[in-house]
Order: C-alpha cells, then structure tokens, then sequence
C-alpha cells in the first residue's frame, strides 16, 4: 500500500480489510446501478423527455462522466470511506462536509427502502398471496444475512445475479430488434434520442432529474476506496468504466423500448401510472411471457442485487460519519470477525424494513422516495464539484485546469440545471431536508461536537 493510501496520516485506523480488485469495483458499481435500471422507471422517463428517453440518459450519463472525474481527484487527494462527506469537509471546510453528507445521506439511507418497495410490489403481482409488507421483510433479511458475512462475500454473489440481468437484458433486446425487424413498432428512427418537434431544454433536462436515478450508485464505488487494493487511483478508474457500461446500455434498451411502445399517444398522455410500460412494450415486441421474465427480473434485481450494494455503501457512510462523531458511536463499531461496519448494517436494515413497509401503503409511495432520493444526490454531486475547485485551484494553486476547474465548472453547470428543472417537489423536499441538516448541524455545535476533519478524538477514542 502506497503511504499516500495510509489512512492513519488522516487520524485513522486500517480496519477495512483491503481485498477487492478493479473487475470486483466495476461489477459492484454496475450492480447498484443495475443493468436493467430503466425497466421500472421507463414510463416516466419517455413521458417527461417527450420520447425522448434515449437522450435524457445520453445528457445524464455525460453530466456523471463530469462528477465521476470530479470523485477521481478528491478520492485520490482524500482516500477515505465516506465520499463527498470527507471530500467537501476536508476540501472545503467541516461543516461543509457535514452538510454534504447529510444531503447525500437523503440518497443512500432512501435508497434501500425504494428499491425494497419496488422489488416487493413487483414480486406481489407475480405472487398476489403474498402481500408487498411481507416482500419487504423478506428482502431485507436475506440481504442482511449475507452483507454481515463480508465484503467478498457481497462482491461473489453480487457477480451472479448481474450475470443474469445481462443475459435477461440481452433476451429484450434480441426480441425487441427481431420485432422491430419483422414490422412491428414503428421502426429504426432516432426519435428516442431527438425529435425536432417536441424538443426543448427545460424538457430533456427535466427528464434527466428522473433518469439520474439509474445513474446512482456509481459514486458507492468510492465508499470501497479503503478497501480497495488499488486505492484512489483503481476506484476512480472504476467508476468511469461503470457509468461508462452502464449508459451505453441504459441508451440502447430505452432506444429499442421506445420504438415498442404500444400507444405512444397514451403514454405522454396520461403517463405510467401502474408503472407497467416497459413491461407492455415487451409484451408487445415477443408476448406475455417476455413480459412476465422482464418484471420478475426487475424484482429481483432490485430487491436482492441491487439493495445488496446499496447496504454496503449506506453503512460505509455511516461508519464514516460516526467515527467522526457526527452520527451515534455505535455506528462506527466494526464486526472484528468479518472486517464490515456490523452494527450501521443492521441499522439501515432495521430502517428499510420500516420506510418500506410504511411507504407500502401509500400510493404515492415510490414517487415520493424518488424524489428525495435524486435532490440529495444532486445537491451533493454539486458540491462535489466546488470542493475540487476549492482544494486544487484556491488552496493547492494547481495549474491543471482542465483537470480542477474546466471539468467540474461543467459538471456543476449541468447539475444546476438539471436541478432548476426538477420536479417542484423534489425541490421543495431537498430544501426541507436541508433545512432539517443545518438545525442537526447547530445541535452538535451547542453539545460541542463540532464537525472536524481531524479524527484524532476518534483515533485516540478507538484505541
């Protein structure tokens, strides 16, 4: 290990044990993004672009292209678990990072408990017997179990079920172009990614603000840097190669998707409101039973592979946070046994099992989560952005200004305006959030734990 990879010249221990290489990042990345991503938020997506959902995911993969060089310069200035909350707490200054990670926190503590409701109401329509509550529990225990064994063995299951998804992924597409082929839809034209008559930027970029959403979990890629045998520099090539693979597939089966839809009139009419279209374009292109295999694959995608990686990177924040005294102590505990954060594992598994149980019985439930979950992220890709600027340009005086200036002033532009563009209930959720983390921020000031990014308190607290 390279002594700038040493976490103890950052007040820290070497607890994680460092034994995952570039493939195990990349597939981890690629399962939290989830290959087949878009299957359940497709509807949306073609309503708000306009039918253009090939373009919005064009536009958001290149936005995240410009946060992912952004995450590879502070991962390798800073490279610590904890992500954006290390990096603009130490780049900028500690309350900065505090509130980072609280906005970012919207994101991966919502994460779990949306894509347990998704995957459960998607396995109560296969199984009607059983109800969405109970689906929820089930998942959850099941992850659990298998992230309190260890990091490698998260990383090994992990590779199984993304190897499926591919293969399930490849059987739309080749169904899907044969279709196209033999005359149904409406054939290869590029309107999924342009069409002059229904353009305009407030529209793709309003879509983009839903289409992100697939795109998250990248930057869980950075949460492993510790872990990582390669450090900062394997992490941050990790994540280009992940949203890399990921877009090109999220643009090719949105593409084929698009030209499948069975009433295309309807569907920017009245919207997806039974969260069915993917699954009505694949019934359309080879019949029922490609649809059946496309929903009970979302499922298990979303409740098994993908909440399983979103665990492992909502407690590595945890653990980061906590042993920075920001959040409870007990959080920053670690399984001596299995070298993985015990104890922010079955917090954020006790936590899921509530917000998905609770949410299950709203309608609005999954809208809700989504909107949260994509403010948080965006505000804190944001400031990602600054931090980079901050501790390069005005403090290091770099002379790289491709590297720490050009690039995230172009990130950040493009997330400002995505943002300014999103739904005004996200917004208006983001910035209750928000509201929330600056009086948490002032409770730790008065009980004199102040953000710091020293960590010494901790070290010498662990010892």
């Amino acid at each position: 290990m390279q002594p700038q990879e040493n976490v103890e010249q950052f007040g820290y221990r070497q607890e994680l044990r460092r034994g995952i290489g570039l493939s195990d990042l990349v597939f981890y990345g690629l399962i939290f993004m989830v290959p087949i991503a878009p299957f359940a938020i497709f509807g949306q997506v073609y309503k708000e672009s306009h039918g253009m959902p090939a373009l919005a995911y064009v536009i958001g993969m290149v936005a995240l292209l410009f946060t992912a060089a952004s995450y590879a310069q502070m991962v390798k200035a800073f490279p610590l678990s904890g992500s954006v909350y290390n990096y603009a707490g130490r780049g900028i200054a500690a309350p900065v990072g505090f509130m980072t990670g609280w906005a970012i926190l919207l994101d991966y503590v919502l994460v779990p408990g949306l894509l347990y409701l998704v995957a459960s109401i998607a396995m109560n329509a296969t199984v009607p017997q059983v109800p969405v509550w109970a689906w929820v529990i089930i998942f959850v225990a099941i992850n659990t179990v298998i992230n309190l064994r260890g990091i490698r063995m998260t990383i090994s299951l992990t590779k199984a079920l993304i190897t499926a998804e591919l293969v399930v992924l490849g059987l739309f597409l080749s169904v899907g172009v044969w279709a196209l082929l033999q005359g149904k839809g409406r054939g290869f034209n590029l309107t999924p990614l342009f069409n002059p008559d229904t353009f305009s930027w407030p529209v793709v970029f309003g879509a983009v603000s839903i289409a992100v959403l697939s795109f998250l979990g990248f930057d869980g890629i950075s949460m492993l840097v510790e872990e990582a045998k390669g450090g900062s520099a394997q992490v941050g090539k990790a994540m280009r190669l992940a949203l890399i693979l990921a877009g090109v597939l999220f643009i090719v089966q949105v593409w084929v998707a698009s030209l499948l839809v069975p009433d295309p009139a309807g569907l920017l009419a009245h919207g997806d409101k039974n969260g069915t279209a993917f699954y009505d374009t694949a019934a359309a292109a080879g019949g029922s039973w490609l649809a059946h295999i496309m929903s009970t694959a979302t499922a298990i995608s979303w409740g098994l592979a993908d909440t399983l990686v979103a665990q492992v990177a909502v407690s590595r924040l945890l653990y980061a946070m906590a042993r920075d005294r920001q959040l409870p102590s007990f959080l920053a505990r670690v399984s001596v046994k299995h070298s993985v954060p015990a104890n922010a594992t079955l917090f954020i598994a006790a936590l899921s099992t509530v917000l998905g149980v609770w949410m299950s019985s709203r309608k609005d439930g999954v809208t809700l989560l989504s909107s949260l979950i994509n403010m948080g992220a965006l505000i804190a890709f944001i400031v990602l952005h600054v931090s980079v600027i901050v501790h390069y340009v005005i403090r290091g005086r770099s002379t790289d200004l491709l590297a720490h200036l050009i690039t995230p002033l172009v990130g950040m532009a493009i997330l400002v305006f995505v943002v300014i563009n999103a739904n005004i209930l996200a917004q208006v959720l983001g910035l209750i959030w928000l509201g929330v983390g600056v009086l948490v921020l002032a409770g730790l000031y008065i009980a004199g734990r102040r953000p710091s990014s020293a960590g010494l308190a901790v070290l010498e607290e662990s010892r």
